[in-house]
């Protein structure tokens, strides 16, 4: 989501440097005004790290953007943490709502809500068992999101010069997420292969590389993207719906387009439940083209399953129109508080990454003065 924020009217040049400041703090308060005046509406990438500027009333609402320093490597390094981070504290969750999505599960895997999962994973399996596979979803989850982000950025920045000049646009919000999310899914898909088998009840796998190894050797390399299509279906209009929602809630709850914190998280797990609970068909699909279960491949006689359309016909076969919308709950819990950890740990990098870019500039420029 991008942080929308302050304009830049009332600001007529930079400040000079007082008693109590020093050149280089100078020079860098000069040059986050300067930036202010001259970027105007819509003139940078999402979140703002740079003290306020006064808004003319009459110049109607300003996109924030972040100081010049900031750089595809600060949207990489701080997608990358926000990822990682993100996917290690939902992990659990994810264990039990891959499980809760099994057509047929077994008698002793049979879950009423998140809770009472957790609860008999824990006691019956372990205390560590809900958080097998988080090694390989971490390893994959860093270059996926870094590369989400730095494209969402890029993309976004460059749609809206041209859809809409100086100022804010939808359609290039949604567009920059949905192309990104091929990128993160090209990077994630192997990754949530391995992860979800070893998440399922019984499973034979208890280390990453037994999975992958028995994974190559009986299926095939194809089958680490045997569900990539049908994870992009999913991911595509997850991410359309995502933004429309998000930025309807935004002219609800923040209509002035300022920096709110409170409302950024607030639209982004609102959007994120929405989504997630519309898309969860398809995540039931993708889940079984990643785990291949062996009881629904008794409905179906051709061997392995397929392609989207090969799911969704195994799917309502061996549990009707209800079968797709399994695990529903356990999606929407896992979305809300991931959708608000992911972006707001993002912001919190770049803007920490970019002032430290900022003061070294500062730094450099005042001591070659």
């Amino acid at each position: 989501m991008e942080l929308e924020g302050r304009g830049a009217g009332g600001v007529a040049g930079g400040p000079a440097a007082g008693p109590g400041r020093s050149p280089g703090e100078s020079a860098l308060l000069d040059g986050w005004l300067q930036r202010g005046v001259g970027r105007g509406a819509g003139g940078g990438e999402a979140g703002a790290c740079r003290p306020p500027v006064r808004q003319d009333p009459d110049s109607g609402p300003d996109y924030e953007a972040l100081p010049a320093g900031s750089t595809v490597t600060t949207h990489m390094v701080a997608g990358a943490v926000a990822g990682i981070l993100e996917h290690c504290v939902m992990y659990p969750i994810d264990c039990v709502k891959t499980r809760m999505q099994s057509l047929q599960p077994d008698p002793a895997a049979r879950y009423r809500n998140v809770l009472e999962a957790l609860w008999r994973i824990i006691r019956t399996e372990g205390l560590w068992r809900p958080m097998r596979g988080l090694n390989i979803t971490a390893t994959g989850a860093g270059p996926a999101h870094a590369l989400y982000f730095a494209c969402y950025e890029k993309l976004k920045k460059t749609l809206s010069d041209v859809i809409h000049p100086g100022g804010n646009s939808h359609i290039a919000n949604g567009a920059a997420g949905c192309v990104a999310t091929l990128l993160h899914d090209a990077a994630m898909n192997p990754a949530e292969v391995v992860k979800q088998r070893m998440q399922m009840y019984n499973s034979p796998y208890h280390r990453v590389t037994d999975c992958v190894r028995a994974v190559w050797q009986n299926e095939g390399a194809g089958a680490f993207y045997r569900s990539y299509t049908t994870q992009l279906t999913m991911n595509v209009p997850f991410q359309a719906i995502h933004f429309m929602t998000y930025e309807f809630l935004q002219e609800h709850f923040n209509p002035q387009r300022r920096y709110n914190p409170s409302s950024h998280v607030l639209s982004g797990a609102c959007a994120g439940a929405v989504a997630a609970a519309v898309t969860t068909p398809l995540d039931v699909c993708k889940t079984l083209l990643n785990t291949q279960e062996s009881l629904a491949l008794n409905s179906n006689f051709t061997g392995h399953i397929t392609g989207m359309a090969s799911a969704f016909r195994t799917v309502y076969q061996v549990g009707g129109v209800t079968a797709y919308f399994r695990g529903v709950q356990a999606r929407v819990i896992y979305q809300i508080p991931s959708t608000a950890i992911a972006w707001s740990v993002y912001e919190f990098f770049k803007c920490l990454i970019t002032k430290r870019q900022e003061e070294w500039r500062a730094g450099k420029r005042s001591s070659t003065d």
